[in-house]
């Protein structure tokens, strides 16, 4: 059975940076394609970056394109998520999910094989 653990998050000042992690076990992460959700206090979850399970195919939510990189190392079997340039809005909590088949095109968190517990992202001066 597949395991997810985000670490990374943690609290930061506006314009700086975190990388959050995703370490996978129990089944190769290379079958799914990957996706960074989040959700923010009395706000519905909201799809951040999904990559495919190639990692040829990627996508972003426009709130954070440019800012936000996803990938992915299948010999280690971790996602990251790279923030950069971090604005109080992306306060949330941070959810990877390992994706199957194409459902990352749309990603939406639909066809989600498994999630991992979270891991808090607060950005505030």
């Amino acid at each position: 059975q597949l395991q997810l653990v985000e670490s990374g998050g943690g609290l930061v000042r506006p314009g700086g940076s975190l990388r959050l992690s995703c370490a996978a076990s129990g089944f190769p992460l290379d079958y799914f394609g990957i996706g960074w959700f989040r959700q923010a206090p009395g706000k519905e979850r909201e799809g951040v970056s999904c990559m495919s399970s190639s990692g040829d195919g990627r996508n972003y939510a426009d709130s954070v394109r440019g800012r936000f990189t996803i990938s992915r190392d299948n010999a280690k079997n971790t996602v990251y998520l790279q923030m950069n340039s971090l604005k109080p809005e992306d306060t949330a909590v941070y959810y990877c999910a390992a994706l199957y088949g194409s459902s990352w095109t749309r990603c939406d968190g639909t066809d989600a094989g498994s999630w991992g517990q979270g891991t808090q992202v607060t950005v505030s001066s």
